[in-house]
C-alpha cells in the first residue's frame, strides 16, 4: 500500500495576503490558484514544487472560521517545515521579517527554531539529523 498525506488546510483572512506571506516571506511555491464557485479559490502552496504534502489556503467565510485563524492548534506548534540547510533558511526568513519565538537550538533530532506565521500559527523549522 502506498499512502501519504497530500494536503492540509490553513484558514486565512485573505487569499492574496496569504499567498504573499507564504511565498514571499516563507519561501514557499505557489502551485495552484484557481477560481471556484461562490468567490472561493483553490490555493495550494508548498515548500518546493516536489513536495508531496501541500498547504491549502482557505479563506474564512463564517464567524466560526474567522475565530480559528491563527489558533488551529490551540497555541501549540502544529506545523513542521523540514530543511536541508537550517542556516540558509533561518537567515532568509529573518531577512524577510518572519517572527521567531525563540533562538535556534540543537535537539537530538536536529537543529530547530519556532517561528510564527502572519496569522499566529506556530511552526518548527527543522534540519533533521539523518
Amino acid at each position: 500500500m502506498n499512502r501519504h498525506l497530500a494536503l492540509f488546510t490553513l484558514v486565512v483572512d485573505d487569499y492574496d495576503t496569504a499567498i504573499r506571506h507564504y511565498v514571499d516571506d516563507l519561501g514557499f511555491c505557489l502551485l495552484r490558484d484557481e477560481e471556484q464557485s461562490g468567490g472561493k479559490r483553490w490555493v495550494e502552496v508548498a515548500p518546493s514544487p516536489a513536495s508531496q504534502c501541500r498547504l491549502l489556503l482557505a479563506k474564512a467565510v463564517t464567524e466560526a472560521q474567522r475565530a480559528r485563524i491563527g489558533d488551529q492548534t490551540g497555541g501549540r506548534v502544529g506545523f513542521f517545515l523540514h530543511t536541508d540547510d537550517f542556516e540558509r533558511d533561518h537567515a532568509a526568513m529573518q531577512s524577510r521579517g518572519v517572527r521567531f519565538a525563540e533562538s535556534p537550538r540543537s535537539e537530538p533530532y536536529g537543529r530547530v527554531v519556532v517561528f510564527i506565521d502572519r496569522y499566529g500559527n506556530r511552526w518548527d523549522l527543522i534540519e533533521p539529523i539523518e
